[in-house]
Parts: structure tokens; sequence; C-alpha cells
């Protein structure tokens, strides 16, 4: 017998992503243990052997083709467009079933998100433009969703569901912008050949979609396939994964979201943060414009951003507070947003590469984001006592 189709309604109720939200912050905690081993170890005594970590050589190939790649960039290049992959499944249910299939309700988070991407990125401008950092304009630009909520998740029911799902839908939308920012801004030399070969893969993966193909192979070859051509082509390989993901058919989101999602969640990234994370503090200043444009991009120019451009949406009457929240709740949600890490490390790789430039960025983006989740958590343990988030949030 043919089992039942899924109503794609049904996604948004069981997505993987909101069962981490549920089920609280151990992939945030891995990838905090991971990050933390990184930075002990790259300012240990065997300093040495962690960064020839990064270049031992890794090949894949088929037949007579072969690439080659150091660790490092296997891991940043390939290993993470499969997070972007995530990513773009999670756009995607969003935008079709979740709070970004609505017109009012996604104007807010939306909004929200363009407030908290541009207030940063000028933060950052104000102290480098013109400067040698100034390639560095995006590093605090994205917030990072599993240590936000994994923060968040620390206060358990006193959070108002709606400031949750503010907070997700805003991260997510972020997530889009910083995959726009990365190819429109982060591409070095163009390939046009290369270029349209892959979104000609695209488009076949999308007719394949469109047309009811439901094979996620044909969709993991394509998806290889078009970032093979997209990493030839000079724009950054990891906007391939969220190409794929908008080709896959809504009615199956939810099988290849649960696939990928403790390998991404519980080894990817962890990996990824353990590879980028550690630099030595060494001769490290705190006060050179790119970890201060790093530092107050993210700890002030977040929720600077997303605070006033929510206060000028709903005065204006295009959209409303979500339920059980005030002003004050919607300002310690700003504040986690302020933690950037995972999109912020992977930007200034994009940006620096290795080097004394990219280690600044990294001791902003590391200050800003553990300030940022300490205060976010005082001031929302503070709006939002137990047993009352609906009366004390709605201040």
């Amino acid at each position: 017998m043919t089992p039942p189709r899924q109503d794609p309604t049904d996604l948004d109720r069981h997505s993987p992503f909101l069962e981490f939200v549920r089920s609280g912050s151990f992939g945030g905690f891995v990838l905090m243990a991971a990050s933390l081993f990184a930075f002990a170890w790259a300012n240990s005594a065997f300093a040495p052997s962690y960064f020839a970590l990064h270049h031992l050589p890794i090949e894949i190939g088929a037949g007579e083709w072969r690439l080659e790649k150091s660790l490092l960039h296997f891991v940043n290049d390939f290993l993470m467009a499969i997070f972007f992959l995530m990513v773009g499944l999670e756009i995607k249910r969003e935008m079709a079933v979740g709070e970004l299939s609505q017109p009012k309700a996604r104007v807010l988070p939306v909004a929200a998100a363009a407030g908290g991407m541009l207030v940063p990125a000028l933060f950052y401008a104000a102290f480098n433009a013109g400067g040698v950092g100034a390639a560095g304009w995006g590093i605090p630009m994205a917030t990072d969703i599993a240590f936000a909520l994994g923060v968040m998740a620390l206060l358990g029911e006193r959070v108002p569901v709606g400031l949750k799902v503010f907070l997700t839908a805003l991260a997510i939308v972020d997530d889009l912008g910083a995959v726009l920012v990365i190819a429109l801004f982060y591409t070095a030399q163009l390939d046009l050949g290369s270029l349209g070969i892959s979104l000609a893969l695209w488009a076949a993966a999308m007719i394949y979609g469109r047309r009811g193909g439901r094979r996620l192979t044909v969709f993991m070859l394509l998806g290889l396939a078009i970032w093979y051509f997209m990493l030839k082509s000079g724009v950054h390989a990891t906007v391939a994964g969220v190409l794929t993901a908008f080709a896959v058919p809504l009615t199956r989101l939810h099988r290849l979201e649960h696939a990928i999602s403790p390998f991404v969640t519980l080894g990817i990234v962890p990996l990824f943060a353990f590879l980028n994370a550690g630099f030595a503090l060494g001769a490290l200043s705190f006060t050179t414009p790119v970890s201060l444009g790093a530092f107050f991009g993210l700890l002030l120019g977040k929720p600077v951003g997303i605070f006033c451009v929510c206060y000028l949406v709903v005065r204006a009457g295009w959209s409303e507070l979500p339920e059980g929240t005030g002003w004050s709740a919607i300002g310690g949600a700003g504040m986690l947003g302020g933690i950037g890490f995972t999109m912020s490390l992977f930007v200034a790789s994009l940006a620096f590469g290795e080097g004394a430039a990219g280690d600044q960025a990294k001791l902003g983006v590391f200050s800003a984001s553990a300030l940022a989740a300490v205060a976010g958590l005082l001031v929302l343990r503070w709006v939002l006592p137990n047993g009352s988030p609906a009366k004390k949030g709605a201040d």
C-alpha cells in the first residue's frame, strides 16, 4: 500500500530546527567546546601542530579527475556547503509554510534583519573605511542561530513562543542576507563560463523538482556538480548549497533535513569552528580597527539596528510586536542577535584569509559574541521572570 503523502504544512511542526529549539542547546555547547579547544591548542606549546593541521592535504576524485585542497579549505569550501544546504532548506521551509509565509508576519523579522545587517556594517566601516580592514565590513552582519537560540533556551518556559519565533525568523533572514553578501561581494575573479554551467545545472535541478522529481540522490548529484562549477567560477562554492536547497520539493524537505541535521550540527559546524576559531593571542591588540569594528558592530550595531527598525515599523503600523513580548524583550533579543560566531568567522576567512587581520577579526567576534550572550541573557532574565512571560514581556 502506498503511504499517504505528507501534508507540507506538517513540515513546520516536525522541523529538526524546531526540535533543536525545544530540546535545548546541545549543539551550541559542542560548538563552544570545539572553539575553546582550538583556542587553547593555538595558544599552547603545541601551537605549531594546530596550524600545521590546517594545511593537511585532502584529495577527492573519481577516475582520472582529482581535486586537492588543504583540510581548512576542504572544510570551508566543501563541508560548509552542506551547512548552507541546511540553511537553504530552513529558509525555503520558513518562506513556504513557516513564519515568513504570511506577508504581515514576515514584515517585522525581515525589517529587523535588514536593520541588524546595515547598522553593524556601518559601525564596522566607521572604524575601517579606507583602511586595510575595509574588506571585513560583512563580518558583524550575521547572527549565529544555534548560539542565540541556545542562550535563549537557558531561560526555559519563561520565554514567550512569539519571541522565539521572532528571533528564529530574524536569524533565518539574516542568513539569507549573508549568503547574498558572500555571493555578490566576496567573489575574487569571475569565470562566466563555469558560472553559466553551474546555473544551468541549478535550472535542471529546479525543473526536475517542479515536475515531480522526488529522488534525493538526483538532487545531491546535481548539487555536487553545481558546487564544483560554482567553485571554478570564483563565486564562493557554499552558495551552491543554498541553490540546491531551493530546488528540493517542499514534500522532501523534512526527510533531507533529518538526514543531514545531526551531521551538520554535531559534526560539520564544530569542525569548522575547531579549524577557524583557533588563533594565537601573541601580539594581538584589541585596539586595532578590525577588532574594534567587529566588536562594536556586533555588540552595539546589532541591537541598535534591530530595535530601532522594529520601533519604526511598529509605530508606522506596518506590523506589531510578537504576542507576549514588549520593547524590553525585543531589546534583549536584539542583544542575542549580536552573537555572530559561525557566519562572522566564515566571512572573516573570506575577507582576510589566514593572517593578522583575520586573527584581529576573530578577537573582536569572540569578545562581542560572549558579551552579547551574557547581556541578552541578563536582560531577558530580568524582563521575563518565571511564571509571567506575557505580562512582564509586554511592557
